[in-house]
This record gives structure tokens, sequence and C-alpha cells, in this order.
């Protein structure tokens, strides 16, 4: 008898060993849990940040490239305005250069 109430002892003691191991156990789980939580937050709120900043500099960016395509289409408007009026000037060149070219064969003729 003396044998088997030892080994109820020990089986009792393991028993209440092996709760106690299991709290420890839940109590560990409960922490990286909360930790994870804790961290699943402030990675949302860093990524929330981050996404507003985003957006701001894209929105900055969007005004940039709004401002730099008026200033394009300003050059570009310049550049058409500068072709017109020297394809007007290489007309009045070709003009002369005409008149210049008929009136050598006229003095050449009166030579």
């Amino acid at each position: 008898m003396e044998n088997e109430t030892m080994l109820k002892e020990i089986l009792n003691a393991l028993t209440s060993h092996s709760e106690q191991v299991n709290n420890k156990f839940g109590q560990m789980d409960k922490k990286f849990e909360q930790k994870f939580d804790q961290m699943d937050q402030k990675f949302e709120q860093k990524f929330e940040e981050m996404d507003k900043k985003f957006e701001r500099k894209f929105e900055e960016m969007d005004k940039r490239f709004d401002r730099l395509e008026t200033k394009v289409d300003g050059i570009r408007m310049d550049l058409t305005e500068t072709q017109k009026t020297t394809n007007f000037l290489l007309g009045k060149i070709v003009q002369h250069d005409e008149k210049l070219l008929q009136l050598s064969e006229e003095s050449e003729q009166y030579k």
C-alpha cells in the first residue's frame, strides 16, 4: 500500500506541477497576445502615418506637375510663335534674294 500511496502522491505532485506549468504557459500566451496586439496597433498607426505622408507628397507632386505642364504649354506657344516669325522672315529673305537676283540679271543685261 505504501508504494501505491507514494505513487498517488507522485501523481498528485506531477498533476499539480502540470497545472502550474499550464497556468504559466497560459499567462505567457496572454502576454504574447497582448504584445502582438500592441505591435499590430503600432504598425497600423505607422502605416496610416506613412500613407498620409505619401498622400501629401503625391498631392504636392500633382500640383508641381500641373505647374510644370502650364509652364511647358507657355513655352510651346512661345516656340510656335517664334517658328511662325522665323518662317515669315525666311519668306521675306527668299523674296529679297529673288529681287536681288532679278536686279542682278537686269543690271547684266544693261552692260
